[in-house]
C-alpha cells in the first residue's frame, strides 16, 4: 500500500521549466494536507485556480463595452486614428447641435461626450474654406455683370487666404484659450477644464453655420447680408459660449467675463473678415463721354 507522501502533487522539473518560460500562463495548483483519515478521505483540501487570464480578459471587454478606447503613445499612429473613428450619426447629432444651441445644454457633456473627434472639424473647415472663395467669386461675377469693361478672372490665390485665415483661427484659438484655462486652473484650483482635443472639436463644428451663410450670400442684397451674418454670429457664439462659460464662471469676475467677452470678439472678427474680403460690394462709377476743349477763333485783319 502506498504511503501518504507517495499520494502528494510534486513539481516536475519539466513544468518549471515551462513555468519559468512563459510566467503568464494559466496554472492550476492543487495542495492536500498531510494527514487522511483512517476511512481514506481527505480533509483540509485547498484548491487554487490562476485565472489571470480570464481577468485581463473581462477587463478588456469592460474597458470597449465603457466606449473606452486603448491607444497608444501620441508618437503612434492609433494614438490619431482613434480621434477619427466616428460614424455618420455622431458627427450628425454633433452638426445638430452646433446649429441649435439650447440654453442649459453643454457641447462637450452632451454631445462629444468625452469623444472628441477631428474628422468632423476638419471637413467642417475644408468645406467652409471653398464654399466661401466659391461663393465670393459668384457674387463679384455677378454683381458686375452689367459693366462692359469687367473682364472675368478666376481668383485662385483667395483660396490660400482663405485655408489659412480658417486653420489658424480653428486651431491657433483653441491653443490659445485651452493653455489660459490650463493656467487659470493652477491659480485658481476651482476652475474645470477641457482637454485641448475638446477645445478644438467645439471651435470646429461651431464654424458649420458659416457654411450654408457662405452660399446665402451670392444674393445680391447687403441688408440681407448682413442679416444672415448678424444670425450666424449669434448661433456660433452661443455654442462657444454656453460650453465655455460654466468653466469660467468660477474664476473672478473680471477674468471670466473678459474671457467670454475675447471669444466672442474673436469670433465676430473671423465673420466679418470672410464677409469684407470676400463679398466686396461693386461700386459702379458713371462715366461721363470727354468734352474737346473749346475751339478759339481769332480773327486777323490785314492793313491796307
Amino acid at each position: 500500500m502506498a504511503s501518504p507522501h507517495d499520494l502528494q502533487f510534486q513539481e516536475f522539473e519539466e513544468a518549471a521549466e515551462l513555468l519559468s518560460a512563459d510566467p503568464g500562463a494559466s496554472t492550476l495548483s492543487m495542495s492536500a494536507s498531510n494527514s487522511i483519515n483512517p476511512a481514506g478521505e481527505g480533509e483540509g483540501e485547498d484548491v487554487k485556480l490562476d485565472l489571470s487570464e480570464d481577468e485581463e480578459g473581462q477587463e478588456e471587454s469592460s474597458e470597449l463595452l465603457g466606449g473606452q478606447k486603448p491607444t497608444g503613445g501620441f508618437w503612434t499612429f492609433e494614438y490619431y486614428q482613434s480621434f477619427w473613428d466616428v460614424d455618420t450619426v455622431q458627427v450628425l447629432d454633433r452638426v445638430k447641435g452646433s446649429v441649435m444651441p439650447l440654453p442649459g445644454r453643454n457641447f462637450i457633456k452632451h454631445h462629444l461626450r468625452s469623444n472628441p473627434d477631428l474628422y468632423g472639424p476638419f471637413w467642417i473647415c475644408v468645406t467652409l474654406v471653398f464654399s466661401v472663395v466659391i461663393s465670393g467669386n459668384l457674387s463679384t461675377f455677378l454683381s458686375e455683370l452689367g459693366n462692359p469693361s469687367y473682364h472675368y478672372r478666376p481668383q485662385f490665390h483667395r483660396v490660400t487666404i482663405a485655408a489659412v485665415v480658417i486653420f489658424m483661427y480653428a486651431w491657433l484659438v483653441p491653443i490659445g484659450l485651452w493653455g489660459f484655462l490650463t493656467w487659470r486652473q493652477g491659480a485658481e484650483r476651482q476652475i474645470g477644464g477641457y482637454s485641448f482635443l475638446e477645445t478644438v472639436c467645439v471651435y470646429g463644428y461651431s464654424l458649420f453655420i458659416y457654411i450654408p451663410t457662405s452660399v446665402l450670400w451670392i444674393i445680391p442684397f447687403e441688408w440681407l447680408r448682413w442679416t444672415l451674418i448678424l444670425f450666424a454670429m449669434v448661433v456660433s457664439g452661443s455654442v462657444l459660449v454656453l460650453t465655455f462659460w460654466p468653466v469660467v464662471r468660477d474664476d473672478t469676475k473680471v477674468m471670466s467675463v473678459a474671457t467670454v467677452v475675447t471669444i466672442v470678439v474673436l469670433h465676430t472678427l473671423l465673420a466679418i473678415g470672410c464677409k469684407m474680403y470676400f463679398f466686396q460690394t461693386a461700386v459702379h462709377v458713371p462715366t461721363t463721354a470727354p468734352t474737346p476743349p473749346p475751339l478759339h477763333i481769332t480773327g486777323s485783319t490785314r492793313p491796307h
